[in-house]
């Protein structure tokens, strides 16, 4: 199904101020979700929209309360994957990346961010633990032909738009870029 949304690509090519890179936007014909999918050397970033309802539904189904599950929803939450079809081994730290918004720069609230929150907010063990596999890992590497998925939260209201700056190591190698212009989806 959201193959098909990216078949009917509404795609863009652009070249980046860090490096020469692919930008490919896509929208699912039947939910109007978008995606953008960042390819270089065969790595490949691809962040797809969640409504804040579906990520309050998960998080509500992991024993998270009503309140919490709410905040997470209203987070900017997108389902990222990460690819290595190149011949090179990736790795990337999402301490990295950062959100550009409104003249200002902000960190992708990874598993390190939220976990104090929770642990303040009284949320139990196991709905702590649920929330670490559901996001992407903070930290990983990949051989080729390795590929992962998970939540990434922004952090902004439904509805924004940002610029998302991402840096991985190929082989050892910083590359860095900038996917422009993502929305979160709107609370509908």
């Amino acid at each position: 199904m959201y193959l098909q949304g990216l078949t009917a690509v509404l795609g863009i090519c652009l070249i980046s101020s860090f490096v020469s890179a692919e930008v490919v936007t896509g929208q699912d014909p039947e939910t109007g979700l978008r995606s953008w999918t960042w390819i270089h050397e065969g790595v490949s970033v691809q962040l797809r929209q969640l409504l804040p309802d579906q990520t309050r539904a998960f998080f509500l189904g992991r024993g998270f309360g009503r309140d919490e599950a709410d905040r997470i929803g209203r987070s900017c939450v997108f389902q990222t994957i990460f690819r290595n079809d190149g011949a090179r081994p990736v790795e990337y730290d999402l301490d990295t990346w950062s959100v550009g918004h409104q003249n200002g720069r902000l960190k992708v609230r990874t598993r390190e961010v939220w976990d104090p929150e929770w642990v303040a907010r009284g949320v139990d063990d196991a709905a702590r633990i649920a929330f670490r596999w559901a996001l992407l890992p903070s930290v990983q590497g990949f051989e080729p032909g390795d590929y992962n998925w998970g939540m990434t939260s922004v952090g902004l209201a439904p509805g924004e738009q940002f610029d998302l700056s991402i840096t991985v190591n190929i082989a050892g190698e910083p590359v860095a870029t900038e996917v422009p212009s993502i929305l979160c989806a709107e609370d509908r």
